[in-house]
Formats: structure tokens, C-alpha cells, sequence
């Protein structure tokens, strides 16, 4: 006989993924001998990797998922749907990754803007003749 206080908690899992990205998933470079989750090797040029279309729409839900538990759940939730391993180190390492391009991206774009925005500043001065110095020229 159970205690009040022990209850059964049932199994627990994640909710199945539905597909709210409608993205364009593109050919990439293959850049190491390992493949990385959602990709797999070309038929005709081992160069390249195609997109598993199921794979990245559930590692896309996955990140989501990371905001309410862990990578070792999200992992094996993962490897159940798609039916490819991926280790909690791995899940984290990919998601790491694509958060430090995601903010390299960020700050090149702001810089490039603050840039283009400096040069036309600096045209529309030089433009008007002003400036620290001007030369005078010689008649």
C-alpha cells in the first residue's frame, strides 16, 4: 500500500512536432568528415550535404523546447522522433554555435551600417568644402 504522500507520476514526454517553419533549407558545404545532424551526404558529390527536411524542423522545435528543459531530454526526444542520434553534448554544441553566428551576423550588420552611414556623412562634408583644412589654391 502506498503512502499519501507517494504518488505514481506516469510517464512523461514531449509533444510531437508540428512543422510552423516553412523554410527553404539549402545544399551546404561539407566542411568535416563528420555529418552533422540534419544533413546527410550527397549521392554525386561527397563535397556537399542535402538537407533532411524532418530532422531540421524537429531540431528547430528542439531549440524551443530548450527554454523549458534540458539538453539531455531535449537529445533523447530528438533521437526518438527523427530516429537519429544525437547526444545532449552535440545538441548543445550545435545550438552554441549557431547562437555565436547568429550574433557575429548581428554585430557585422550593425557595423556595416554605422560604416555607410559615417561615409555618407563624411561625403556630404567634403561635398559642402567642409572639413579640418582646405587648401587654397594658387591663381
Amino acid at each position: 500500500m502506498k503512502l499519501p504522500t507517494e504518488r505514481d507520476l506516469g510517464e512523461w514526454q514531449l509533444p510531437k512536432p508540428k512543422s510552423p517553419y516553412n523554410k527553404d533549407w539549402h545544399e551546404i558545404v561539407r566542411v568535416t568528415q563528420k555529418i552533422p545532424f540534419g544533413y546527410a551526404e550527397h549521392p554525386e558529390n561527397d563535397r556537399l550535404l542535402i538537407p533532411i527536411v524532418e530532422e531540421l524542423e524537429a531540431l528547430e522545435l528542439a531549440k524551443r523546447h530548450l527554454q523549458q528543459y534540458s539538453y539531455r531530454a531535449v537529445a533523447n526526444w530528438l533521437t526518438k522522433e527523427t530516429g537519429r542520434y544525437i547526444s545532449h553534448m552535440g545538441l548543445k554544441k550545435r545550438v552554441e554555435l549557431e547562437q555565436r553566428r547568429k550574433k557575429a551576423i548581428t554585430i557585422k550588420r550593425k557595423f556595416a551600417k554605422w560604416l555607410e552611414e559615417t561615409l555618407a556623412e563624411i561625403e556630404k562634408l567634403e561635398s559642402r568644402g567642409v572639413g579640418a583644412y582646405s587648401e587654397e589654391k594658387d591663381s
